[in-house]
């Protein structure tokens, strides 16, 4: 219903006073800032701003302030906003600090936020404050402008406000976001005033820069003074989640029931924290719990189980709950919910719904596919085999492939032995777009289709180019948590204190795969020398996880599965074995590598042998 603006202003309650407009006037701004506050959407500001411009003076400062609410209010049209701006002959900085604001925070025209902030500068008629700089140096984080950001802050310090809290916080956000810890970590450091926001901010830096114990110690530290809230704890859930710490994640949640009075228990945002923390400590079922416990679920709540039912291989659960946020729930997906489902879809190689979920993102729901949904789809379609469809599909992306869809449709290639031919070309092309940590699994994985191939001298042509480069094998890493502890085991390690007990114990391990047949699999130790059998085996029998399950297996309470954490894919060996371990030892084996879960029982993977 539009808004009816009357043309006639109030009768005056109030006599004109110096340097007022006349009564009429004066009363007509208060009831026009009446209107501002009934206003609900863009049509009816408009009648209420073509009424400002008829009846009430704009010159005088009650005109001034109503010109401020007018452009706030009409921060939803960043288009109208820039006209009524453009209409204001002397704005002041808080109008300025509002366009600013208005473009920051908008989904795709940040770097005019930044254009504003320069335009600012040079007009010269005011000065930006200290509540300028939070607006454009979040717009600099969102889009890594590292060099901007680098301006606004030696403008910060020039105008004497390089020891502002507000200015600081967002100087720690602006940094850690670009990548540059060590910056944001000395701005925080040498802070003489903190706020519960200073530690949150450098913690949740901490965070996404992988920091996790940092992070932790920090939360640790910060309770000394301030009493954590809700963004402290979902750092801290998602410290626990990238540690795979089910303990400290248990911890936590019980930190957050006893302390109710400062953190909403039924804030969505937390539970939904919850829910990712579990999954990502391999508990499911707790993570199930919790949701369904939530009182309130929004997008987010809905996005962070179907991810994790997609991880855990759960993927008619997550295709299922999809289901139910939209036709009961009556949600709407985004962009993060089809990843979920795209990524659902691709761990159980379900190839007609994946496509079939693509297309509804793209034309009923109108997502425009990011890489991760090409990720998704082009590893789907590669792993079943469908490797030209897949190719296809890369070459018709309006989007630069990244490292991470080559490497996909190399690793495919490897497990289908489609060729040497193609696998150099895939190759080649991680290496050209930069592919960073993944570019010593590129020398493993084209070892191993030379190996596949039998060209053996090819095989030690890529050890010597990796020597040449400099190039290593990442090491296979796997953590495990006895009583609250974690506990490194790298490839082949010898470091841990109870080495002797779990090399004793992985030859018991060993007797007993043999008695039933098992055959170890040396193609998954390409790196290896070629013609040394018992090596390899060696190496394989040595790998990260099988020493993290030999001393669960020392340590395993009756009943408590064993949970591993792995920072590359599991081998087609281990695989194997851990199948074999479980039944053997009565055991169920939940491991998480690279790309998903594996839960390990009765001699069966809930991956059914597909990742």
């Amino acid at each position: 219903m539009a808004l009816v603006v009357s043309t006639r202003p109030p009768p005056p309650h109030t006599l004109p006073g110096p340097g007022k407009p006349d009564g009429a006037a004066w009363d007509s701004h208060g009831h026009l800032l009446r209107l501002l506050t009934e206003c609900s959407d863009m049509s009816q500001l408009k009648q209420i701003h073509a009424h400002a411009l008829r009846t009430a003076p704009l010159d005088c400062p009650r005109g001034l302030f109503l010109q401020s609410r007018i452009l706030h209010f009409s921060a939803a049209d960043l288009e109208y906003a820039l006209r009524v701006f453009g209409q204001i002959e002397n704005p002041n900085t808080f109008m300025w600090n509002t366009l600013i604001r208005a473009f920051a925070v908008s989904n795709d025209r940040k770097e005019e936020a930044i254009s504003i902030f320069e335009t600012m500068l040079s007009d010269g008629s005011v000065s930006p404050d200290k509540h300028t700089f939070p607006f454009v140096l979040k717009a600099c984080a969102y889009l890594f402008a590292i060099a901007e950001g680098q301006q606004i802050h030696a403008q910060l310090l020039k105008r004497g406000l390089g020891s502002d809290v507000y200015a600081n916080n967002s100087l720690i956000h602006f940094y850690s976001s670009c990548g540059d810890l060590d910056v944001a970590w000395k701005m925080f450091d040498k802070m003489r005033h903190r706020t519960v926001v200073s530690w949150n901010v450098m913690i949740d830096a901490l965070v996404r820069s992988a920091e996790f114990y940092a992070s932790l110690e920090l939360f640790r530290e910060m309770q000394r003074f301030f009493r954590p809230d809700g963004y402290t704890i979902q750092s801290v859930l998602g410290a626990c989640a990238g540690l795979g710490s089910l303990s400290l994640g248990l911890w936590a949640h019980a930190y957050v029931l006893r302390n109710s009075d400062v953190i909403e228990i039924n804030d969505p945002l937390v539970n939904a924290s919850l829910v990712d923390m579990y999954c990502k400590c391999g508990s499911l079922e707790l993570a199930v719990q919790v949701f369904r416990g939530m009182l309130k679920r929004d997008v987010n709540s809905w996005n962070s189980m179907i991810l994790g039912f997609a991880m855990h291989g759960q993927a008619y659960m997550a295709l299922r709950y999809f289901s139910d946020m939209i036709t009961e729930h009556n949600l709407i997906p985004n962009s993060v919910t089809f990843v979920g489902v795209l990524g659902a879809c691709n761990h159980r190689g379900m190839v007609d719904e994946g496509r079939k979920f693509f297309d509804m993102m793209v034309h009923e729901y109108r997502v425009d596919p990011q890489l991760e949904h090409y990720g998704c789809l082009v590893d789907l379609l590669a792993r079943a085999g469908l490797i030209n469809e897949a190719l296809d599909l890369v070459s018709s992306m309006p989007l630069k492939p990244d490292a991470v869809i080559w490497r996909s449709l190399l690793d495919a290639c490897c497990k289908k032995n489609v060729g040497v031919e193609l696998s150099e070309v895939l190759a080649m092309k991680i290496l050209e777009s930069g592919g960073g940590d993944s570019c010593s699994g590129v020398y493993v994985l084209l070892s191993r289709v030379y190996a596949s191939a039998r060209k053996w001298d090819d095989v030690g042509m890529v050890r010597k180019l990796m020597a040449d480069r400099g190039v290593s094998k990442n090491p296979g890493c796997s953590l495990i948590e006895i009583d609250g502890v974690l506990h490194k085991f790298f490839a082949g390690d010898t470091t841990h204190p109870f080495t002797k007990e779990i090399y004793d114990f992985l030859s018991v391990i060993e007797e007993k795969l043999g008695s039933m047949g098992y055959i170890p699999d040396v193609s998954q130790a390409p790196m290896v020398v070629d013609d040394a059998r018992r090596e390899k085996e060696q190496s394989l029998m040595l790998h990260s996880e099988r020493l993290a399950i030999a001393f669960g297996l020392l340590n395993r309470k009756n009943g408590t599965p064993i949970r591993v954490f792995k920072n590359l894919r599991v081998c087609n060996d281990c695989h194997s074995i851990t199948k074999l371990v479980s039944r053997i030892f009565d055991v169920e084996i939940v491991v998480r590598d690279r790309a998903r879960f594996h839960h390990f029982k009765d001699g069966f993977c809930s991956c059914g042998d597909y990742w």
